[in-house]
């Protein structure tokens, strides 16, 4: 790693390539950690259609020119969702965040959507495009199962084969120059397998998908408790996947947010639609911070100052923009009982959300911005009913989560036998300087570079590969300011850190190998 100054922000990305782990839970918490990439923009889309539907709510964009700009804009970003995993997801498993890698991701998510269209399908005529529901299945390859499949390709190939040197009659095309070359080859035989698989998976995905959306109201509240379930190892976007995109033709969050023109094509259906997002709203904007409160009310006197610090700060974020895991990953692991009523409880708001027909969306999470922005839309139905729901919900959350943690002695923050005193949340802000001597530290309690082989984040956590994880001090992390670790087979780390994650990642990775941390002090 170089040193700072000119070439500060070079990577040894032999080093921090990411692709050292080869369980599978490893592998998912990368292909989570790149999804997190085009997921980022759904706020912008959020935020465009919100704002345009407020300047409209009656003509929607019909009445206000200003207003269909703003429409149109978001729903740019909503309906090209597929590409945008292709390429988001192949420059964020890529080992040095390059744009070739996302170039080649585009250009191989092109060729399979061409080859595997029903009009090139018929055409090339190895596939009956008239058999069974196989021109439907065709009909819906635009879809984000394939842009995440090309997606991680696509880097895999950028990782392995962006350093290769060419002949010297062929220089031009060496290194990242070769991989789209690379990639759109390897497209046209994924491409070839697909007009046979394809098929077969698609009309497994539309019965699991059928088998949930039967049972209704019950449906939404079977997905809801698994999507929390699945949070712990990040495997939760594939479940969203099915369910908020058109992968099988649900297309939740889409729908919701197609407004006017969704509900006079039928694609959008005012009391329906968006029964897979409002349920969210009472448990991310109520019930978590009731539960947050829960946790400080049952704290040891000594610790209540430090547990009300970070319980303030993680109840502020899951309220406001629904940003969950600080206070989700807060209780997970040293009171995994609490997660499980968590998820139950979540199950149960989006099973009375649907029974009632109260509906909003969110082009992000489930938070105030995205229950402002989506009120407005016109797929939205009693939205106003979400938060007086959700103080029931924080009452239920409050009374059953203090009930548990003492009936049960759980060992939630501040009540732990050796408990220690933590930063606060709060304190792990500020400029770039302190945001530097932050990294030091957090660096000296996972054992220096010498024990790290993969540095990376997403929105709230740092994901680690290490050499040895007995070196890493958790207590430490703890002190210093984490809000938990998550142990992922037997080099995988995710540190919990809040918003502030991207941004000590960088750091990280910038401070050089050579540094002595000696003097680093430690809580």
């Amino acid at each position: 790693m170089s040193n700072h100054g000119a070439n500060a922000s070079v990577v040894d990305t032999e080093k921090y390539k990411g692709g050292t782990t080869v369980n599978i839970l490893g592998y998912a918490q990368r292909i989570g950690r790149a999804l997190m990439v085009p997921v980022a923009v759904l706020p912008a889309a959020a935020i465009l259609m919100g704002v345009g539907y407020w300047l409209d709510p009656t003509g929607w964009g019909g009445n206000n020119a200003l207003a269909a700009f703003l429409i149109k804009s978001g729903a740019a970003i909503i309906d090209n969702m597929s590409v945008l995993f292709a390429i988001g997801v192949a420059y964020g498993m890529s080992k040095d965040k390059d744009g070739a890698a996302a170039l080649a991701g585009f250009v191989g998510f092109m060729v399979i959507t061409t080859l595997c269209a029903p009009g090139a399908v018929s055409q090339i005529g190895l596939v009956d495009i008239s058999v069974g529901n196989n021109e439907l299945a065709f009909s819906k390859i635009n879809n984000q199962f394939i842009g995440i499949l090309i997606g991680v390709v696509s880097a895999e190939l950028y990782n392995r084969y962006s350093g290769v040197e060419l002949p010297k009659a062929l220089a031009f095309f060496s290194g990242k120059r070769l991989v789209p070359i690379l990639v759109s080859v390897v497209a046209i035989i994924i491409s070839f397998v697909l007009m046979f698989v394809w098929p077969v998976l698609f009309g497994g995905l539309v019965h699991f998908g059928e088998s949930i959306t039967n049972l209704g109201a019950a449906g939404a509240g079977v997905y809801g408790f698994f999507n929390r379930l699945l949070i712990p190892v990040g495997l939760h976007h594939a479940l969203n996947a099915v369910f908020w995109f058109d992968t099988v033709g649900i297309n939740d969050l889409g729908r919701f947010w197609m407004g006017a023109q969704g509900l006079e094509t039928g694609e959008a259906i005012k009391g329906t639609t968006g029964m897979y997002m409002a349920g969210f709203f009472p448990v991310m904007m109520f019930g978590l911070p009731g539960a947050a409160l829960a946790i400080y009310h049952t704290a040891r006197p000594e610790n209540k100052a430090r547990v009300a610090s970070i319980m303030i700060a993680a109840g502020f974020a899951s309220f406001f923009t629904g940003v969950t895991e600080p206070l989700e990953f807060s209780f997970l692991f040293v009171a995994p009982l609490l997660f499980v009523l968590h998820a139950l409880l979540t199950g149960v708001s989006l099973f009375i959300a649907a029974t009632f027909d109260w509906t909003a969306g969110f082009g992000f999470s489930a938070g105030l911005v995205d229950l402002v922005l989506s009120s407005k839309n016109p797929v939205a139905n009693q939205w106003y009913m979400l938060p007086i729901m959700g103080l029931v919900f924080f009452a239920l959350y409050y009374v059953s989560f203090r009930a548990a943690i003492s009936t049960l002695n759980l060992k939630t923050p501040g009540r732990e036998d050796d408990a220690v005193e933590s930063a606060p949340a709060s304190a792990n802000t500020g400029e770039a300087s302190d945001n530097r001597e932050l990294a030091r530290k957090y660096l000296k309690a996972l054992g220096g570079h010498q024990n790290l082989t993969s540095i990376d984040a997403c929105i709230t956590r740092l994901r680690l590969s290490v050499a040895d994880r007995e070196v890493v001090d958790e207590a430490k992390l703890k002190a210093i300011g984490a809000m938990g670790v998550v142990k992922l087979g037997e080099n995988n780390l995710q540190v919990i850190l809040g918003p502030l994650a991207e941004i000590i990642a960088g750091e990280l990775k910038q401070i050089p190998e050579d540094e002595d941390l000696s003097k680093v002090a430690l809580p």
